[in-house]
């Protein structure tokens, strides 16, 4: 679908929920000169969306072309609902996480032959309008969920809104969808959160020695609680099935423990699986990890140095792939971890230290 180029929007788009991704669709779209309309059942939300520049109220002369639902999962099923029996002639798509439902409540309506289910795979540990980002879509999966009676030309549009805000449209089954989404985001996020539970037990200056990887296992774990719990209660089915299965590992893991026994080949298994399973993550371009190499390189904490670094990097001919960087706890210094194509990872350290930087692999 990369390939692919969006078409013309026709008419207005009305965006229904100026929370993060509501406003952020309006205002990814507005960057394209789409004409947004927003509305919210809070008032509130709408007056700091069109502040940001995401659109316009909605008014009673509003015909939208398309509406796009950006509400509570719980309350989707009703919002689709309501626009499909209002708008007679709009096309209706979704941002809803969990699919299955909400086709569900569409199928049998008057108007279900528009609509089409779509769920773009971006998001923040922050929320509400001022959250928002015209680039919160750019290179981001955008599942496209057509149930059984929709129309060719709402599939179109829902694929169109997802290349204007930037994302890659991926089109899939509604069932398909929940199952790859409780493996990849509801339960990563139940993990995280049970980490960060445990914080609250540390002793002391215990919490001194976090790190990187602290911080990288926790970081969505500071996401909205509401949110996360009516999206865990609509696709329940789904995210206890996966935590059955780490269950049955954790299980192992305590086992092996529990019987001193590290070397133990049950705990090699669990721990080796992990390890291959980090390969099989997409990066850039749909990229595995061992498509790229990695560099860390030393980066004072002073105006300039990063934009330094980058402009040095691409001096040696060498393209990022993919930037983190991490401060040390209590030095003056960040550690960049660069990744670029795997094979140039030894030129790229030679390249910045001769420039005088501390780089490694």
């Amino acid at each position: 679908m990369t390939a692919l180029s969006p078409q013309a929007l026709d008419g207005p788009v009305l965006v229904v929920g100026c929370g993060l991704i509501g406003t952020s669709v309006g205002l990814a779209l507005r960057s394209h000169d789409v004409d947004v309309v927003l509305h919210d059942a809070l008032p509130g939300n709408v007056e700091v969306a069109v502040s940001r520049g995401a659109g316009r109220p909605l008014d009673d002369a509003v015909r939208p072309y398309l509406v796009v639902v950006a509400v509570p999962p719980s309350a989707s099923g009703a919002v689709v609902a309501e626009a499909l029996a209002r708008w007679h002639d709009a096309l209706v798509t979704d941002v809803t996480s969990v699919k299955s439902g909400i086709q569900q409540a569409v199928e049998g309506l008057d108007g279900a032959e528009r609509f089409a289910g779509g769920h773009p795979m971006a998001g923040s540990e922050r929320s509400g309008p001022m959250a928002a980002s015209a680039q919160l879509f750019e290179g981001r999966p955008w599942a496209v969920t057509p149930g059984p009676a929709t129309r060719s030309d709402a599939l179109d549009a829902v694929v169109d809104l997802a290349l204007h805000v930037g994302a890659v449209p991926i089109i899939m089954e509604s069932a398909a969808h929940d199952r790859a989404v409780a493996l990849v985001s509801h339960v990563p996020q139940v993990m995280s959160t049970l980490t960060a539970a445990r914080l609250h037990e540390a002793e002391g200056n215990s919490l001194a020695l976090s790190g990187a990887g602290l911080r990288d296992t926790t970081r969505i774990a500071a996401s909205d609680s509401a949110l996360w719990r009516d999206i865990l209660g609509t696709n329940r089915r789904d995210v206890k099935a996966v935590l059955e299965r780490v269950r049955d590992d954790l299980d192992r893991v305590i086992g092996a423990l529990d019987a001193d026994d590290t070397d133990d080949d049950v705990l090699a298994s669990v721990l080796e699986s992990g390890r291959r399973g980090t390969a099989l993550i997409p990066g850039k371009h749909g990229s595995s990890a061992s498509d790229v190499d990695v560099v860390h390189v030393q980066v004072a904490d002073r105006p300039g140095e990063l934009s330094r670094l980058m402009a040095h990097t691409g001096e040696a001919g060498v393209n990022i792939e993919d930037l983190r960087l991490d401060h040390d706890l209590g030095r003056p210094v960040g550690l960049a971890e660069i990744a670029v194509a795997a094979g140039v990872g030894q030129a790229l350290v030679r390249a910045l230290t001769s420039r005088g930087w501390t780089a490694y692999p």
